[in-house]
């Protein structure tokens, strides 16, 4: 529920636009947030809705395990005690459906063993306490995002990597030696007799 306000900096007021390599502009992101008490699940949306966030809301696990099936979430928040299916039992599933997204748990009271549980089986990045601070659920979720951009990010970098690989080894194969490259000491490049003549032959 609303806390103190307190002053926001600037920057933390502005669209997440994490820029990749590439220089391609991720899309709004998706908050996907579950809590069976409809004042909170209000609270929240007005509290991002000068964010340029996506917001979905469910009122239940299982509603928003529904949401997950049919959207690409990138962040949860979700409430530790819900009926039926809990804050623990429901990330536990999300993060089968949706292994990417991060996963936040708030909850009322610090309960230590259902944090080690919601750890354990949900992976939680991070947990938010009842009462929240305004500012700093702000902060909290933009930072999360911006994290989990990164960790994108770098997941498509290693899987880039690892096609790149595939290619030289397949090249290897059809010529031995493309793919080794000679240096001096200095870095320098060296070529073999063959190459430097080859170089210096006319066209």
């Amino acid at each position: 529920m609303p806390g103190k306000r307190n002053a926001i900096p600037t920057t933390c007021r502005r669209r997440i636009e994490v820029i990749g390599k590439r220089g391609k502009v991720m899309q709004n992101p998706k908050v996907l947030i579950v809590d069976d008490e409809e004042n909170i699940l209000h609270a929240l949306t007005r509290l991002f809705r000068k964010e340029e966030y996506d917001i979905l809301t469910a009122k239940s696990g299982e509603e928003g395990l529904e949401i997950l099936d049919s959207h690409d979430i990138d962040l949860i928040i979700s409430d530790l005690k819900m009926p039926i299916m809990n804050g623990v039992e429901f990330l536990a599933q999300a993060k089968e459906r949706n292994p990417d997204a991060l996963r936040i748990m708030l909850t009322g009271q610090a309960d230590i063993k259902a944090m080690l549980d919601a750890i354990d089986q949900g992976e939680v990045y991070r947990f938010l306490l009842k009462p929240w601070n305004d500012d700093e659920l702000r902060i909290t979720i933009k930072q999360a995002l911006e994290f989990y951009y990164v960790q994108k990010e770098n997941k498509s970098l290693i899987r880039t990597v690892k096609r790149q690989d595939r290619i030289l080894d397949e090249l290897e194969k059809e010529h031995p030696g493309i793919s080794s490259v000679r240096k001096d000491p200095d870095g320098t490049i060296v070529l073999s007799v063959e190459e430097k003549a080859q170089k210096r032959a006319p066209e």
